[in-house]
């Protein structure tokens, strides 16, 4: 079954709940109307169906490989990357100045999950290149931006990011990498990294490593961390390749799914680099990003646009795998309809399950999708918008909304990859069918760039407690306004969804009350129920994209535009509003009453 990129629901969303009309009007974006996004899509979905596709399976079947320190990607890997370059799809969201071609996120967004849908683990070297640019744009000085930024805008070069140690997971304040400043204002780069994302490679000439680590004398904990660029190979000042820099990968790891990412060990500063710069001993030469000891805010620029950049994965699996599903339903025979409309064995989508599993495929996946694209269009007003009220307004808005996009949309994918599975049957289980595929690959979406449970820390702590509940309450309001047009709507499915919407948003007021109440007072009883709080705003969230989305369905309808288009849109919908958004009350009860039950075993009792 090959990838088919949903232009047609991805424009929808652009257009009818992000309002890309508004976001071409913001100043440096007047030609990213919805002509542009109709263009760039079509062509976007061509090259990742025709080029990048094809070779997912094949990454899954033979996947990177190390030896003798160098690591070799699947077969077509180069070439796929060359074409991508050439194209000009890394730089499609990143400032014209540094050779991109400044489009919206909300236009970018979408290309990210074609790409992502045509091949997580091909999809990960370029979500990477883009953190790395962003952290540049933000925290490096003006040399900085002008000698690396373009290369790997050009494709040239990537760029990875470098956080975790074999001590140091999720707790950056145990991070030991050590700088030692040097004579020349350089710094020597002594540690070592895991879990670095295409930190060795043979797609591109250069890999600009962004790095972590202690300068020092620095203080402990995370108040004493800085941020280096740390060049595979030395670049001078005109950007030409020089000596191997004295960074390795001493391994790749073996992993349950995106076999074809190369996920490196990197030792820094052991000793083997060719040359010994300045005669003063090994280690990896590296240079600071802004100020000493400010390198974790710094880093979390790129994990906050990694982060989003994840959630769009989930969202780009569970299509890949909701498009694998319904191609597998319509072929594969299997019994007589239980509604006696075919006296013989039918294929499996006239099933009522069937049927059920693959709305809840698609329910899910649109719901995200819209839900990411109306955070795309406020993270282009917060930094487009004239109006510094404005800008301010939809920055928090995208901030609340970054880890439920992350979080809820990985929590998703794993759903939707594992009924993938379920309506392939045994043959799903079979690997050579390739519905397995997405369900391990979906596993670490939930994981990397900050599990779930830290995206929901972040949404208890600093965008819920932080502000009294201030923002969430906002945005409640405003899916209280839907409501009043579902009402006045008054067609069956409005009628369904307005029923669960309301009762969504009520449950996720007596959360945020309870939030609020119990973050400092009873922080155990906050914190437990904060990965169910993530999944209740996720769940409300994406839940009210789709009453917009309902209510807009209809509206085409009655215009006679656009019929079977917009009557699977009003379907889909309702079946997110009766399957999916009607889980919201049961969360409310695990949050608010049982957070007690979660503490009251004793710990010598595990």
């Amino acid at each position: 079954m090959t990838y088919r990129a949903p232009v047609k629901d991805m424009l929808f969303a652009m257009t009818e709940l992000a309002g890309l009309a508004q976001v071409a009007q913001l100043p440096g974006f007047e030609d990213a109307g919805v002509e542009t996004a109709q263009a760039v899509l079509d062509e976007c979905a061509k090259f990742n169906e025709n080029v990048v596709a094809p070779l997912n399976w094949e990454g899954d079947k033979y996947p990177s490989s190390f030896h003798d320190g160098k690591v070799t990607t699947t077969p077509g890997f180069k070439e796929a990357f060359r074409q991508f370059a050439e194209g000009g799809w890394q730089g499609l969201q990143h400032p014209a100045q540094f050779g991109g071609q400044g489009l919206p996120k909300t236009i970018g967004a979408a290309c990210g999950e074609m790409l992502n849908s045509a091949n997580l683990s091909f999809a990960l070297c370029p979500l990477l290149t883009d953190g790395a640019i962003e952290a540049l744009l933000t925290a490096g000085s003006d040399a900085q931006k002008a000698l690396y930024i373009p290369p790997m805008i050009e494709g040239r070069w990537t760029g990875t990011m470098n956080l975790t140690e074999p001590q140091a997971g999720s707790d950056l304040s145990l991070v030991r990498t050590r700088a030692e400043p040097q004579p020349d204002g350089s710094y020597k780069i002594f540690g070592t990294k895991i879990f670095i994302t295409y930190g060795e490679h043979d797609m591109a000439e250069n890999i600009v490593h962004l790095v972590l680590a202690r300068v020092s004398g620095a203080p402990e904990g995370v108040k004493g961390i800085s941020l280096f660029i740390v060049p595979k190979f030395l670049v001078d000042a005109e950007g030409r390749l020089g000596a191997r820099n004295d960074v390795h990968c001493v391994g790749i790891e073996h992993k349950l799914g995106i076999k074809a990412s190369p996920t490196a060990v990197l030792q820094y500063g052991d000793g083997t680099a060719a040359n010994d710069v300045n005669g003063t001993g090994p280690g990896a030469v590296g240079y600071l990003v802004g100020q000493e000891n400010r390198g974790l805010e710094y880093m979390f620029i790129m994990m906050n646009a990694a982060r989003y950049a994840v959630g769009m994965q989930g969202i780009a699996l569970a299509e890949r795998a909701y498009q694998k599903a319904v191609a597998y339903a319509r072929e594969r025979v299997q019994s007589r309809p239980v509604d006696g409309s075919m006296n013989k064995a039918a294929p499996i989508i006239h099933h009522p399950d069937v049927r059920r599993m693959l709305m809840t495929m698609r329910a899910y996946t649109e719901g995200c999708r819209a839900m990411a694209a109306v955070a795309a269009a406020a993270y282009d007003a917060a930094h487009a918008h004239p109006d510094a009220g404005v800008r301010a307004q939809n920055q928090a808005f995208y901030e609340f909304m970054v880890p439920l996009v992350k979080g809820y949309s990985t929590e998703m994918s794993l759903e939707v990859a594992s009924l993938g599975v379920q309506v392939h049957g045994g043959m799903g289980f079979i690997e050579e069918t390739g519905a397995a595929q997405y369900l391990r690959d979906a596993k670490i979406l939930t994981i990397y760039e900050g599990t779930t449970a830290i995206q929901a820390n972040d949404l208890v702590g600093r965008k819920t407690a932080r502000d009294g509940g201030a923002t969430a309450r906002a945005i409640a309001a405003r899916v209280e306004a839907t409501e009043g047009d579902l009402a006045a709507a008054g067609s069956v499915a409005a009628r369904a969804m307005l029923k669960h919407l309301r009762a969504g948003r009520q449950a996720y007021l007596e959360v945020v009350d309870f939030i609020v109440a119990n973050t400092r007072a009873n922080p155990n009883a906050a914190f437990a129920g904060s990965v169910p709080y993530l999944m209740l705003a996720g769940n409300l969230m994406a839940g009210w994209q789709m009453a917009r989305a309902l209510l807009a369905a209809e509206r085409a309808l009655a215009a006679g535009r656009d019929i079977a288009f917009m009557q699977a849109k009003v379907a889909t919908a309702r079946v997110y509003a009766e399957h999916i958004l009607s889980k919201a009350p049961g969360w409310r009860d695990s949050i608010v009453d049982g957070a007690e039950g979660v503490a009251s075993m004793a710990l010598e009792a595990f």
